[in-house]
């Protein structure tokens, strides 16, 4: 067996969503990115809760999500694993779109952009794809 991930939790409190989908979302990255893979522990509701200031009940609220969903399920008394994953053949056809875009980033920032700026230009360009794909 290999060595335990860990996954750490991060906020953006500009960014309009609210907190538990946050935390959903990094979980549903994490597994596509193959950084958490089914029986993964996930951190402890307290951890979070502690670590990002916020209420434990919000941290409940998306795992509870989670498990709903069927990518978590909780062990009382031990606590929240991982259940479901990506084929390692996503996560490879990943593996290849990060380094492009990583290698666009570096082009970015060459012309002079800032994190915000390149945030601010992938999420123009992911909702301008979502509403061509919508037509």
């Amino acid at each position: 067996m290999g060595a335990a991930r860990v996954m750490e939790f991060h906020l953006n409190s500009k960014s309009g969503v609210a907190p538990y989908l946050q935390l959903i979302r990094q979980v549903r990255q994490a597994l596509r990115l193959g950084v958490l893979r089914a029986g993964d522990q996930l951190p402890t509701v307290k951890d979070v809760a502690g670590s990002l200031a916020i209420n434990p009940n919000t941290v409940l609220k998306a795992y509870r999500l989670l498990e709903y969903e069927g990518l978590a399920a909780a062990k009382p008394g031990v606590g929240t694993f991982v259940t479901k994953t990506v084929s390692d053949a996503s996560v490879a056809a990943h593996q290849q779109l990060s380094l492009e875009l990583s290698a666009w980033i570096g082009r970015a920032q060459q012309a002079g952009l800032d994190a915000e700026d390149i945030e601010a230009l992938f999420q123009r360009a992911v909702q301008s794809a979502a509403r061509e794909e919508a037509v």
